[in-house]
C-alpha cells in the first residue's frame, strides 16, 4: 500500500490534481489491469484450503448465470483466469462494472469477514479495506466516475457533492439500525441512476426521504400514519421541533424547500402514469434529485442527532 501511495503522490504532482470531471462509459485498459492487481493481492490464491478458489468460483457462476452462458472463457485454466480474461477484453462497460461490483462485494464481505484466518490459508497480501480504498483512488486518478461505497458501486457526478453529501449520509444511515430502510432505498436510487433508470431513481429518492422521517417518528414515538405523504411527515417533524424553532424562524424557507424539493420533482416526473405520450426523465434532473435527497437526508438526520 505504501508503494501505491508513493506512485499516486508522484503522479499527481506531475499531472496536477485530478479534475472533478468524469467519464462513465469507458473503463481504460490500464485501470482494468490495476483492478486485477488489487483483486489478486486481496483474494489471493489458496495455500491449504479452497477459500480463494471458492470466491472465484462464486463470482464466475454468478456472472455466467446473469449473462446466460456456461463459461466466460472456453478452456480457461481456472475461474479467476476466465474472469480476468473476460474483464480485460469486454467491450461492454456495464459488464465491466458488474465484475468490479460483485468482486468487491466478495472482498467486502466474504474476505473481510474473518480476514486474519483467511490470509493464513491464502496468499492474500492486501487487506479488504485497503483494497476498496485503492479501488476508489484508482477510479479518481483515471477520471472514471464511480466509487464503491457501502457494498455498492455508485456513480459520482461531482467529487465535491459526493464527499460533502452522499458519502456522509451513507455512513450515517448505514451505521444506524433504525435507518436501514432509508439506507437501502437510497442505495437503490443510486443503482437505478447508474443503470439510467431515472424514473425509478426518483421514486426511490422519495421513498428514502419518507422512510427516514418515519424512522425518526418511530424513534421518538410521534404519531403518524403509514400512508402519510412527505408533506404531512415534514409538517409533523417541524411541529415536533425536530428543526429547532429558532432555525425555523430564521430560515422560513426550510419548510418550503423540503416540501417543494424531492416530492414535487418525483410527483411531476416519476410518480404517476405517463398517459398516451411517453415521458422521459432527463439525466440532469435525476442527478439533481439524487443529490438533493442526500442533502435533505443528512440535514434531517443531523437535526435528529442534536434533538433533545
Amino acid at each position: 500500500m505504501a508503494i501505491f501511495e508513493l506512485f499516486s503522490k508522484r503522479q499527481k504532482k506531475i499531472r496536477g490534481e485530478v479534475e472533478d470531471v468524469y467519464v462513465y462509459e469507458d473503463i481504460p485498459q490500464s485501470l482494468r489491469v490495476q483492478i486485477i492487481h488489487i483483486i489478486r493481492d486481496t483474494i489471493g490464491q489458496d495455500k491449504y484450503e479452497d477459500r480463494a478458489r471458492g470466491a472465484y468460483e462464486f463470482i464466475h457462476k454468478a456472472l455466467c448465470k446473469e449473462y446466460g452462458v456456461f463459461t466466460l472463457k472456453q478452456h480457461a485454466r481456472s475461474d479467476d483466469n476466465a474472469i480476468f480474461d473476460y474483464f480485460l477484453n469486454c467491450d461492454d462497460y456495464e459488464r465491466c462494472l458488474d465484475i468490479i461490483e460483485i468482486t468487491f462485494r466478495i472482498i467486502n464481505n466474504y474476505v473481510d469477514e474473518n480476514y486474519y484466518n483467511y490470509k493464513q490459508y491464502t496468499t492474500s497480501s492486501q487487506e479488504p479495506e485497503d483494497a476498496i480504498n485503492e479501488l476508489n483512488s484508482r477510479f479518481k486518478e483515471c477520471g472514471v466516475g464511480y466509487q464503491f461505497e457501502s457494498g455498492e458501486l455508485i456513480r459520482v457526478d461531482s467529487q465535491y457533492l459526493h464527499s460533502e453529501s452522499v458519502k456522509p449520509v451513507l455512513h450515517l444511515l448505514g451505521s444506524a439500525k433504525e435507518y436501514q430502510g432509508a439506507n437501502d432505498e437510497f442505495l437503490s436510487a443510486h443503482e437505478h441512476y447508474r443503470h439510467k433508470r431515472y424514473k425509478e431513481c426518483l421514486n426511490d429518492c422519495l421513498k428514502s426521504f419518507e422512510s427516514l422521517m418515519k424512522a425518526i417518528h418511530e424513534k421518538h414515538s410521534w404519531s403518524y400514519g403509514q400512508n402519510d405523504t412527505a408533506k404531512k411527515l415534514i409538517n409533523s417533524c417541524l411541529a415536533n421541533n425536530l428543526v429547532p424553532e429558532y432555525l425555523q424562524n430564521q430560515f422560513s424557507s426550510v419548510r418550503i424547500l423540503l416540501e417543494s424539493g424531492i416530492p414535487t420533482v418525483r410527483n411531476k416526473e416519476g410518480g404517476h402514469g405517463q398517459g398516451a405520450e411517453i415521458s422521459t426523465v432527463p439525466e440532469h434532473l435525476a442527478s439533481y434529485t439524487l443529490h438533493l435527497t442526500a442533502t435533505n437526508l443528512l440535514f434531517l438526520a443531523n437535526c435528529e442527532e442534536k434533538f433533545s
